[in-house]
């Protein structure tokens, strides 16, 4: 498995992601729970994005001081692009995260704890999912077809999807645990469970919890091809995808009450998936360069949100 990444960028890289937890931790939970304020969530967005530039820029450093400009370019504009398209997935994921708590009417109070957990969860099950990859891929090249066909399928059922609200009542993790667990009528603060009467019952919030899990795994599933498209190095392939779930909770605040002004979004990313997963399948025929899959990515993505703040969803002709 090649990397640019050796013992002291791993470490390096692992300390400053505890750092921003913990600083997130503790100041977006300054003052105890409260609900976060658009222009808080706006501030805390630019900065998670901020960091992500910097450590690029870093990196793009350290790759010039030791293997030369024309390499460092390349590892810079492979984390730019893979940043890009793991941040474009991100707001989808955000989205069903916002009507799993819509649904479950989930206190403003106790949305930033499902929102940690929820990403905490996701940081765990990517770094999972893309060394098990990494190693898959370096060992059988036939995989990269087997992905691109998957990401090609996934943006056509994406498109014919987007525009249509997900029914919750037929999810599959929730009819189990309606059959197969006993749930609270409401809220019991901030617990997953409590005993009445001798009896285990579950809590709306643990319902949430796994629901947002489950999210987190179908997600993955779809965004860690997506990056091995970019580039096969994990070291790239890691730090690109968890900076981007980092920003996961700011995001959420900032775009609760924006989701149907991106309305078209849906079919951006669809499009976005398919010249993917058309790259993936093309690698060993014509290997589309990093700057043009960037290129491709950005106006893909801008032309769908203008789209989307030009025409209100009432007017939107695509259905």
């Amino acid at each position: 498995m090649e990397t640019i990444g050796n013992p002291w960028l791993w470490a390096g890289f692992g300390g400053l992601v505890v750092i921003a937890l913990l600083v997130d931790l503790v100041l977006m939970r300054h003052g105890g729970p409260h609900k976060v304020t658009f222009k808080e969530a706006m501030w805390w967005s630019l900065g998670w994005v901020a960091l992500a530039m910097a450590f690029n820029g870093g990196l793009w450093w350290y790759v010039n001081e030791t293997a030369g400009l024309v390499e460092a370019n390349r590892v810079g504009l492979e984390f730019l692009t893979g940043y890009l398209v793991e941040k474009a997935l991100a707001v989808d994921n955000i989205f069903v995260f916002l009507m799993v708590m819509t649904y479950f009417a989930v206190p403003e109070e106790q949305r930033q704890r499902v929102l940690v957990i929820g990403i905490l969860g996701a940081i765990v099950l990517r770094s999972i999912l893309i060394f098990a990859g990494a190693a898959l891929l370096a060992k059988f090249h036939w995989l990269l077809y087997l992905f691109g066909a998957f990401l090609l399928l996934t943006g056509i059922k994406m498109w014919f999807a987007a525009g249509k609200e997900p029914d919750l009542e037929k999810n599959p993790a929730l009819r189990w645990m309606r059959g197969h667990l006993k749930l609270t009528d409401g809220y019991r603060g901030d617990r997953l469970s409590v005993r009445e009467n001798g009896t285990r019952w579950f809590t709306p919030l643990f319902v949430v919890l796994v629901l947002i899990g489950v999210t987190d795994v179908i997600f993955a599933v779809d965004s860690i091809p997506a990056i091995f498209a970019i580039t096969s190095d994990p070291f790239i392939v890691l730090t690109s995808n968890v900076f981007a779930v980092l920003g996961l909770r700011a995001m959420f605040f900032l775009l609760a009450g924006m989701a149907d002004r991106f309305h078209l979004l849906p079919y951006g990313l669809a499009v976005v998936l398919g010249f993917i997963g058309t790259k993936m399948l093309l690698i060993d025929v014509y290997k589309i360069p990093v700057p043009w899959a960037l290129g491709t990515v950005a106006l893909i993505l801008g032309v769908t949100v203008a789209l989307s703040l030009a025409r209100p969803q009432n007017a939107d002709p695509v259905a």
